[in-house]
């Protein structure tokens, strides 16, 4: 089995991630070849410096605007919402793979008496009179009532008619979200936005076990190196550490993945066969790794197994928005910096877009991370650019001494 030094490791994640060296993904095309190498990118609504998906692609893709990615979403259709690593971003070729989460929507929509009726009068309206969210679904009442998606909250709860019959219906993928206004989502007839031949598609996994092992090839192409481990990279996959240990035998069997062991962690890792030739740059040093800083998502793919980011990289991050504010250690909602091939710092910046001004209200270094001219210059041009990315025209620093 190759050995790579943890140095190796981290070149080859942020590699494959797009974080150091050259660009490689650019503008609203590159956007969506980024999404569809990492399967899917995670949905949040909260919006203090750009919403998490939106953090995510501006960090590595040239040029991105928010723009791009609702066009992406909601005019090109070329990605959709749906659950999976928690409600996610997904592109819109994957649809018929999820075949199963709808035939089990179904069913489980069956055993709630008065659904289908529900449904019916749900779909008529909305056959007449365009997109609607559950204020303007004209159905009334409450029902007992849990969704068939695991990140609602719903699950053995009283819950608005119209909310239960809107969300029964996209599970059922009859419907899908037509846009959002913040986080309120407005849904519409899937038929009139998805091409039938993604619709009506077969599954391509006729087996459960299927669908699970490439569920599991794509988050370890997501994250780039991905190790047999309980881990939050696997997130809604509901997976049992004797299953996962399976399948990545089958998948290496396969050739599909490739096992390699990293200097002084006594656990494989593992990436996808077609970056082999990606890791042979690393290991022989031909990679272009020339540095750039970025400020990472809290729910970016990077981020998704913090204990792998600790034994890799020694950096330790907590996103602490749920946390009490006297328990915090930096601040509400801050972002990891990138640069180079380490993990330098975070930072907290909050956006006024009503004065055009992103506000530092935290910068925090990693301890033995030099204050150099060339560090202090990244991180001006950054904090420039991601200003833009938020639509405002400067940057005022509000740490406290």
């Amino acid at each position: 089995m190759q050995v790579i030094t943890k140095k190796q490791a981290r070149q080859f994640i942020l590699s494959k991630q797009g974080l150091i060296g050259a660009y490689k993904f650019i503008g609203k095309d590159g956007a969506y070849e980024y999404v569809r190498q990492a399967g899917c990118i995670q949905f949040d609504p909260v919006d203090v410096c750009g919403k998490n998906a939106e953090l995510t692609l501006q960090s590595r893709v040239r040029g991105f605007r928010k723009k791009m990615l609702q066009d992406l979403l909601y005019k090109d259709r070329r990605l959709f919402d749906y659950a999976d690593k928690e409600l996610s971003i997904i592109p819109t070729e994957d649809w018929p793979y999820f075949s199963s989460y709808r035939d089990r929507s179904l069913k489980l929509g069956k055993t709630f008496e008065g659904m289908d009726e529900l449904k019916k009068k749900a779909v008529s309206f909305i056959e007449e009179n365009g997109p609607v969210c559950s204020d303007s679904l004209p159905i009334e009442g409450e029902i007992y009532w849990h969704s068939s998606m695991h990140w609602s909250g719903n699950w053995g709860k009283k819950s608005l008619a119209s909310r239960s019959v809107l969300e029964q219906l996209y599970t059922d993928g009859e419907l899908i979200i037509h846009h959002k206004n913040g986080s309120r989502k407005y849904y519409d007839l899937a038929k009139k936005y998805l091409p039938s031949d993604i619709l009506k598609a077969k599954n391509p996994c006729s087996k459960e076990a299927d669908f699970l092992k490439w569920r599991v090839l794509r988050r370890i192409g997501a994250v780039g190196l991905l190790w047999d481990k309980n881990s939050t990279a696997f997130l809604g996959l509901y997976i049992k550490a004797e299953q996962r240990k399976k399948i990545l035998e089958e998948l290496t069997q396969e050739g599909k993945i490739m096992p390699v062991t990293v200097e002084g962690i006594n656990q494989p890792f593992y990436y996808r066969a077609e970056d082999d030739s990606l890791m042979r740059s690393i290991i022989d040093g031909s990679a272009d790794l020339k540095p750039r800083m970025s400020f990472i998502a809290p729910l970016d793919p990077l981020m998704w197994d913090k204990a792998l980011i600790l034994a890799l990289w020694d950096y330790q991050y907590a996103w602490e928005i749920y946390t009490p504010a006297d328990k915090r250690k930096y601040g509400y909602y801050t972002l990891p910096i990138i640069f180079g091939d380490r993990f330098v710092g975070r930072i907290e910046a909050v956006s006024d877009r009503k004065q055009g001004v992103l506000n530092v209200r935290g910068l925090w270094w990693e301890k033995g991370v030099r204050q150099s001219k060339k560090l202090n210059a990244a991180l001006e041009r950054t904090l420039k650019n991601f200003a833009n990315f938020n639509d405002c025209q400067s940057v005022a620093d509000q740490r406290k001494e």
